[in-house]
């Protein structure tokens, strides 16, 4: 697939999922903003990558200050924007009897407020006929145990990105929803350990974890003319995890 050119923002693109499409744009002829909030990170992402075509901008999607940065960062170049990857997100994990507050918070302010006012701030740069891919997960529609607030914060982000997909059709614009599976990640690696990964690899049909490079194909199919006539539409990447565990 040819982004020649094309402008392209991910946040949360400092590892993983993010990081990996950030190289695969990169590799397509994209100019890439990535974001993040460690500038430690970005400095590791940039290094990895080795781009000139690669922008980085220490923004945190949580908070709505940072949001305008990223916007004034982009804005300074002067193009439109063909693609945007709202990717960003954080995990607890824990059951229902011992969720905080600030943890319910903490996913809330970033997977589900910082992802719409992200989309919400960049929608003025967005050209006509630009892709917007929201990062979801399969737990959305899944009911497993001590996911209850990430799952409702990715079920939230499904809704908002389907009726994005309404709204801005009139602009020509696509929004879809990407939701992976266990992918081995640095952050599926931070919450999960090793015995725990093992169980969801062995959920899938295929028996094993996906990989970043598996989801950023998909990310630039959806982003691409190939895609021309799919909107408001959840691509599933996990693998047969689903149909292998309601078998």
């Amino acid at each position: 697939m040819d982004f020649t050119n094309r402008n392209v923002i991910i946040t949360g693109g400092t590892t993983g999922i993010g990081l990996a499409t950030a190289k695969a744009f990169i590799s397509a002829g994209a100019n890439v903003w990535i974001t993040g909030r460690s500038e430690d990170n970005l400095k590791k992402a940039s290094a990895e990558i080795n781009s000139p075509k690669l922008t980085t901008v220490v923004s945190d999607t949580s908070k709505l200050t940072d949001i305008s940065v990223l916007e004034q960062a982009f804005a300074e170049n002067g193009n439109k924007l063909d693609v945007l990857f709202l990717n960003a997100g954080i995990g607890t994990f824990e059951s229902i009897e011992n969720v905080s507050e600030v943890n319910f918070d903490a996913q809330f302010n970033t997977n589900v407020k910082g992802n719409f006012f992200t989309l919400q701030k960049l929608l003025p740069h967005l050209a006509e006929g630009a892709s917007v891919v929201f990062t979801s997960s399969s737990v959305a529609s899944a009911a497993n145990l001590g996911t209850s607030i990430y799952s409702a914060t990715k079920g939230a982000l499904n809704k908002i990105a389907q009726i994005a997909a309404n709204e801005l059709a009139a602009r020509k614009i696509r929004v879809n929803i990407l939701s992976p599976g266990p992918v081995e990640t640095p952050g599926l690696n931070s919450v999960v350990p090793e015995e725990a990964k093992a169980f969801l690899a062995g959920a899938t049909a295929l028996q094993r974890l996906g990989h970043p490079d598996e989801i950023a194909k998909t990310v630039l199919f959806l982003a691409s003319d190939a895609a021309s006539f799919i909107s408001g539409t959840e691509i599933t990447v996990d693998g047969g995890y689903h149909s292998y565990a309601l078998k």
